[in-house]
């Protein structure tokens, strides 16, 4: 998928880390251990707070089946636009 980066953690790690920050291991020294900034920990707690992995694994799916459909309903969009040209139609 274009434009999402590859995480070189995976959900259960990220979802471990949120629960230890949780349990009160302060979160500087989480960052400092597991080699990830603060404001990427910020933004895992802003996307994971709440969920145990199995929600992560069908939350990481939906999106993949949402960027699917945005493609395919990008691609219809272009071909009726082509047809509407061929056909000589105003938009």
């Amino acid at each position: 998928m274009m434009g999402m980066r590859k995480s070189r953690f995976t959900e259960e790690q990220i979802i471990g880390f949120i629960k230890q920050a949780e349990a009160g291991v302060p979160i500087r020294e989480l960052c400092r251990k597991g080699g990830f900034s603060n404001a990427t920990f910020y933004k895992w707690r802003a996307r994971y707070s709440g969920m145990d992995v199995p929600d992560a694994k069908r939350l990481r799916e939906l999106e993949i089946e949402y960027a699917k459909l945005k493609k395919l309903l990008a691609q219809a969009r272009m071909d009726m636009y082509a047809l509407m040209r061929v056909r000589g139609v105003k938009h």
